[in-house]
């Protein structure tokens, strides 16, 4: 599979994008490399995602009610299938409750 920063690359309207442009791209690169056919991917493999490529944001939170409540809902038994849109609600429902964002905030920038 090709790299996701070469996949960046190669979107010209990118070419001078920000970088929030720029992270909402790769999110939806990282969703369509795991995607099915239908642009969709089951709980599971939403999980999976998940737990590889959203880790430092998901770390420690497995207390948190509202975490407990996003996972379970993934490990239910159906045939639904997540499409981007749920797994965009799912990425900045995780964020807002993640420790990392905290740290995030309190970080120093430097001009």
């Amino acid at each position: 599979s090709t790299p996701i920063a070469k996949q960046l690359a190669s979107v010209k309207a990118l070419g001078k994008g920000s970088d929030l442009e720029k992270a909402f791209a790769t999110v939806a690169l990282v969703y369509n490399n795991a995607a099915d056919a239908e642009g969709k991917l089951s709980k599971t493999e939403t999980k999976s995602l998940l737990q590889t490529q959203f880790g430092g944001f998901i770390q420690g939170q497995e207390n948190k009610p509202k975490y407990q409540e996003i996972i379970s809902a993934l490990d239910e038994e159906s045939e639904n299938k997540i499409d981007f849109e749920d797994f965009m609600v799912l990425l900045v429902s995780l964020t807002l409750m993640s420790d990392l964002l905290q740290e995030i905030r309190n970080a120093k920038t430097t001009k």
